[in-house]
């Protein structure tokens, strides 16, 4: 299984997915800021994955702050925090592990600044091992979801690639083929990004699972033909009453599930689930690039991956876009949520014990 992230050697190596499938690129990060770009170029992308990267990233840039007590510190490290806040709103991640750290900080308020700075990469890298243990305890309580023979439906990548390894929505599916189960997932491209048909299949190809490539607009006659037994998504933020921010695309999977009388499972690890937010309309939604639409990222010049990439116009030039990242899937619509403390309907959410 490829890493997606780590530290290493006083840097933070980073999987560039951009490039992901023709070519297994890691990217040095040697500041915050490259670490920043990094997540809004999708250098690095999915809601924990993306938290793992902002605590990294909150170590290197302390690294460079000249301080001699605890409100120096802070005083040096708040433009840090305000700029990996700033790289994506969608998910929470990123704000969670702001928090942890701020209040691991405030607890150790004591310290010396270099014990401080230590800390923090020692935070940092206990992120990164906790949700891996996480993502191993979500697809436990997943798999049993899953019967022999199950052809599983997946929307957007929620594999290791978006976490810090095991992946979300995929761990179920892992759990489920290590015990034995013969199951097969179809993969949604997921446009525009094509995270689904670059990533998903990707890395259920290295994992020896079965998986097919389908267009976005095949899933709901697909189900209607029964070819589909359930579907596991991701999410970037689940909200008190149960609603669920993720991947554009996925609020469509799921009013079709609810018509074809499909199940349809969220893998969210309680550090993704935002209880300050009561409903899924106060989620604040990240448009992108119009680029991202317009325009095709690889070659049609040669078959297979062609090692000169580009941009390709597909739309008229001067069309307007609107290119949302996300949409929220009302809780109506969900069959239950999977979480690393078990599984919950969505309207059980608003009693989990979240505490982060």
């Amino acid at each position: 299984m490829v890493r997606t992230i780590e530290w290493k050697d006083g840097k933070v190596l980073m999987l560039d997915q951009s490039k992901l499938p023709c070519e297994v690129r890691f990217i040095e990060c040697t500041d915050y800021l490259m670490v920043a770009e990094g997540i809004k170029r999708l250098w690095i992308r999915g809601a924990p994955a993306i938290g793992i990267a902002a605590a990294m990233g909150v170590a290197l840039g302390a690294r460079d702050v000249k301080a001699s007590n605890y409100d120096e510190f802070m005083a040096g490290i708040e433009p840090v925090f305000e700029t990996l806040l700033s790289t994506r709103p969608t998910a929470v991640n990123i704000r969670w592990v702001i928090d942890r750290i701020r209040n691991k900080l405030f607890v150790q308020r004591h310290n010396p600044v270099p014990s401080l700075k230590t800390m923090l990469v020692e935070e940092a890298e206990r992120v990164l091992s906790e949700d891996i243990e996480v993502n191993r305890s979500i697809g436990k309580f997943g798999a049993g979801l899953i019967k022999d023979g199950d052809t599983i439906l997946t929307h957007c990548n929620a594999g290791a690639l978006a976490t810090g390894g095991y992946g979300t929505a995929t761990a179920p599916i892992l759990f489920a083929r290590d015990q034995g189960k013969k199951i097969q997932v179809f993969a949604d491209e997921t446009r525009p990004v094509l995270q689904g048909a670059r990533l998903t299949a990707w890395e259920l190809m290295q994992e020896g699972i079965p998986v097919t490539l389908i267009t976005d607009n095949s899933a709901g006659s697909m189900m209607r033909r029964g070819e589909i037994d359930l579907v596991i998504v991701g999410t970037d933020r689940t909200v008190r009453n149960g609603d669920v921010a993720n991947k554009i695309g996925t609020y469509s999977v799921a009013v079709l599930a609810k018509e074809n009388g499909v199940p349809f499972y969220v893998a969210a690890p309680t550090s993704s689930i935002d209880l300050s937010i009561a409903t899924g309309d106060e989620i604040p939604i990240e448009e992108r690039d119009p680029g991202e639409v317009t325009r095709f990222y690889g070659s049609f010049s040669a078959p297979g991956c062609d090692p000169v990439w580009g941009f390709v116009r597909i739309a008229p030039e001067g069309v307007k876009v609107r290119n949302m990242a996300f949409d929220v899937t009302p809780g109506k619509y969900i069959t239950a949520i999977i979480t690393e403390k078990g599984i919950f309907k969505p309207g059980e959410i608003k009693d989990l014990d979240a505490a982060k």
